[in-house]
């Protein structure tokens, strides 16, 4: 079992409202290893970094996309920073993993400033650029298919993708 796409991107990057329209288009199910990662620790990703620490969220990440790249044959939604573990950059080869660009302005506008975002907490627009711009690499290295969403509607996006994994 393999997942039809693994979406990957920044926070704002759509892959949840992509995911889900993309999952209704392909008529499979749709999975989110954030919400994987929620259900398993009892308690939202902020919490988990609060109470527990980025390294405690991380494992349950790695362990999340594990699991759901065995067992989940649909559209698969990966947490932003799920792509820094090496493990995981090596269990995505040969899955078809399409990367959700956004450029910073869209990304701040969709996460919003005020985001319960624990890895945005001080100041949130440099503190997501940052991330933004270590994670490209990684992003692009992964994807076999790069949809841009800056001014796109998600439809748009979903009817891109759709082409790119169908030719």
């Amino acid at each position: 079992m393999s997942p039809r796409v693994v979406l990957v991107g920044a926070p704002g990057a759509g892959k949840s409202t992509v995911g889900r329209l993309l999952a209704g288009r392909l008529r499979v199910a749709f999975r989110d290893t954030d919400a994987d990662v929620e259900a398993t620790a009892g308690k939202p990703v902020g919490d988990i970094f609060v109470e527990d620490g980025e390294e405690r969220f991380r494992e349950l990440e790695a362990q999340a996309v594990r699991q759901a790249l065995a067992e989940h044959d649909g559209v698969l939604s990966l947490g932003g920073g799920a792509v820094l573990a090496e493990a995981t950059r090596e269990l995505l080869a040969g899955h078809p993993v399409v990367y959700l660009e956004v450029g910073l302005s869209q990304a701040v506008q969709r996460v919003g400033l005020a985001s319960a975002r624990p890895l945005l907490v001080l100041n949130p627009r440099s503190q997501l650029k940052k991330l933004m711009d270590a994670r490209r690499p990684i992003y692009e290295g992964l994807a076999t298919l790069t949809v841009a969403t800056d001014e796109r509607d998600p439809d748009e996006v979903v009817e891109e993708i759709v082409k790119g994994i169908e030719s």
